[in-house]
């Protein structure tokens, strides 16, 4: 006599499922793929994402650099008398920042005007000018 098999639970046997023999789930080629597509994009997306930080850093050092050139005008066409023809160079902080900025003051075809160009730079980085304001100072404006 042979004794009757028990059985504890639902069949897990292949032919008592025929949908498991299709095939349902991911091959392991097909899942390395999908993660090679995801490393891929996730790069893509932290570079472009490091790139616009370092472009707001490089904004940001403009723009004060710029406050600091605008500065350097406001001071010329207060000065009392006006600045002379030539050229200077100083230092000044901007939020922190610390600038090298170089005024040239020459003159224009119309006498009552003088031409102040100045430039702007990092200390760290004199020779990379950082921003460029042209003004014109008029000489009447002075008492």
């Amino acid at each position: 006599m042979i004794a009757p098999q028990r059985r504890c639970g639902p069949s897990t046997s292949v032919r008592a499922r025929p949908e498991l023999a299709e095939g349902t789930g991911f091959t392991l080629v097909e899942v390395l793929v999908a993660l090679a597509i995801l490393a891929v994009a996730l790069a893509a997306g932290f570079r472009s994402v490091a790139q616009t930080a370092d472009s707001a850093t490089v904004l940001k050092t403009r723009t004060l650099a710029l406050w600091v050139a605008e500065n350097r005008l406001a001071a010329a066409q207060l000065e009392i008398p006006a600045p002379a023809s030539g050229e200077r160079t100083g230092g000044e902080d901007q939020a922190g920042a610390t600038f090298t900025w170089h005024e040239s003051v020459s003159g224009t075809p119309n006498p009552a005007f003088r031409r102040l160009e100045i430039t702007v730079a990092e200390s760290a980085r004199p020779d990379y000018v950082l921003a460029r304001l042209v003004g014109y100072l008029g000489a009447s404006a002075q008492p």
